[in-house]
């Protein structure tokens, strides 16, 4: 068992990220290579496969939308994430005891006590499926049986109870909408099957690891991943980090020398490569989180956080340095910059 530096344990994220070099794959191959994109803002996707495959064209992820092959709905840690159809169906279920929880101690907690959530969940679904429609507007069909409750809250017990996936033009590059929902089944005509939790570990280490088991906890929302690891333990390869901590790994995958140059790249907001882990210093510095968490989109320059991006109102990419680079490292950010800017125009 040996031990793995941050400069490793960076390259080997940046490789299984698609964002050493970009990929000749195709953005539905893509999309499941990475077990999932973040999809908080409508266009991060775009950006994102943009960073990372040869040749993306905004149509491609648009097809796969309006033609049902990815889907955009909450999974990992609760949020809005794009995947694939298949992986829709069998991620979602994993998701389910996050969000009931959440029902139990969140915001709303106090306002949903004393509802039967199972009936409000399936009125809800009927409303749903035979009207796709917002999930505060389908709050005021079901504030006429339950008159005493708010709308609001009666439709955010209805995004965490049942699949709900965001239909087109919501998520589309060249016209987007408000989040018009209806449930995953109803949208793919298939039913939910989970996938198992080994295979939900195992995906994981190969977009992201390698990792500890509060790593993959982290991405995923779950909890009580260690008897998982321990039963995949023969199968995987074992390493220590610099604290000590034991990381996981698929024994083929790539574990690039950590002198391996990188290109700069741009990531958009809330990228998995920036929340995918408990530790997050191998791409980013514990004091530049705010910029995470503030929905920023970041600048990667030999694989770590320097600096934030935006676009402005000609249409510009503005660079907001965290760090003060040497020219050479500047001028090549201002050449990605004007990549990023003339595929946006095009």
């Amino acid at each position: 068992m040996g031990t793995l530096n941050q400069d490793q344990l960076n390259r080997a994220l940046i490789e299984r990220q698609l964002l050493r070099e970009r990929a000749g794959l195709g953005a539905l191959a893509a999309v499941e290579h990475l077990f999932g994109i973040q999809a908080q803002e409508p266009k991060s996707p775009y950006v994102g496969l943009w960073s990372r495959l040869t040749d993306f064209e905004p149509k491609q992820l648009e097809e796969l939308l309006t033609n049902r092959e990815a889907v955009r709905m909450l999974l990992m840690r609760g949020t809005i994430h794009l995947v694939s159809a298949r992986d829709a169906l069998g991620l979602r279920p994993h998701t389910q005891l996050r969000l009931d929880r959440e029902l139990q101690s969140g915001p709303f907690a106090s306002r949903l006590r004393g509802l039967d959530l199972d009936e409000v969940a399936e009125l809800g679904r009927k409303i749903l499926e035979d009207t796709p429609q917002g999930t505060a507007d389908a709050g005021k069909q079901l504030k006429q049986r339950w008159p005493d409750r708010e709308h609001t809250v009666l439709g955010n017990a209805l995004r965490n109870k049942l699949a709900l996936v965001q239909i087109p033009p919501r998520g589309l590059w060249h016209r987007s909408g408000r989040a018009v929902c209806t449930t995953v089944e109803s949208w793919l005509g298939r039913s939910q099957q989970a996938i198992t939790k080994d295979e939900l570990v195992l995906r994981y280490l190969k977009a992201f690891g390698p990792s500890t088991v509060m790593d993959a906890q982290q991405w995923s929302g779950l909890t009580r991943l260690t008897e998982t690891f321990e039963a995949l333990r023969p199968q995987l390869v074992t390493f220590r980090n610099e604290a000590g901590k034991e990381l996981f790994d698929l024994p083929d995958a790539p574990r690039p020398d950590p002198d391996t140059p990188l290109p700069v790249r741009l990531l958009p907001e809330f990228d998995n490569i920036l929340l995918a882990h408990a530790d997050r210093r191998r791409v980013i510095a514990d004091d530049r989180l705010g910029v995470v968490v503030g929905g920023k989109p970041t600048v990667l320059v030999d694989g770590y956080v320097v600096a934030t991006w935006s676009i402005t109102k000609d249409r510009t990419i503005a660079v907001d340095y965290l760090d003060k680079l040497p020219p050479s490292k500047e001028k090549a950010v201002a050449e990605e910059c004007d990549r990023l800017r003339h595929w946006i125009r095009t």
